[in-house]
């Protein structure tokens, strides 16, 4: 007889159920759908996780916030963290169909929990606001390194590349095209310098 899932197991199961949140969103997402994701049986998946689809989805979202943690310590180790910067905005443009369609996980939270759930809207709106420090941090370093001279404040470049973000996140689903976007992403990169 098998126990309570490991830690490991979890972090599989969640990451499994992000998936199917990332394709469906919060609210349209079942049990069925989770349960089907993962593989597990209802009682697993209960025993795993007490407070429901609430608590794996908060937990996806956390997944998703430790993978920009990842991105920020790459940046904070480079001496150009623009290009990089620069470089994921250019992959978006690459992405396949699926992932077009998808757009961002976090973005996509933030605008399906206004008003159904305060607290998972939030939960998006920090993580957000974390990348958003993270672009104003590398942004200030380009300045330090003299690479970057562009006379707007890093504050306001880093609000800028979380609006291009959140933006670029629901037009590569009106346009799921590589050639259209990769030209609005180097438009929008341009301002930056």
């Amino acid at each position: 007889m098998k126990g309570r899932p490991t830690l490991f197991e979890n972090t599989e199961l969640v990451s499994k159920a992000q998936q199917i949140f990332w394709e469906k969103g919060y609210t349209a997402t079942s049990l069925n759908d989770l349960l089907t994701a993962t593989g597990v049986g209802s009682g697993s998946f209960y025993n795993s996780f007490k407070g429901g689809k609430k608590e794996v989805f908060s937990a996806a979202i956390q997944q998703r916030r430790e993978a920009f943690n990842d991105f920020r310590k790459i940046l904070e180790r480079s001496e150009f963290p623009l290009a990089l910067i620069k470089d994921f905005f250019r992959s978006i443009a690459k992405a396949n169909q699926t992932d077009h369609f998808r757009g961002c996980i976090i973005a996509n939270t933030v605008v399906e929990m206004t008003f159904i759930d305060d607290e998972l809207e939030a939960d998006a709106i920090r993580i957000l606001k974390d990348v958003e420090q993270m672009f104003v941090n590398a942004i200030e370093r380009e300045k330090e390194f003299g690479h970057l001279q562009n006379p707007l404040s890093s504050q306001a470049l880093g609000r800028y590349l979380i609006t291009f973000w959140c933006g670029l996140n629901t037009l590569r689903r009106i346009y799921p095209d590589e050639k259209v976007l990769a030209a609005q992403v180097e438009m929008q990169l341009d301002i930056i310098g």
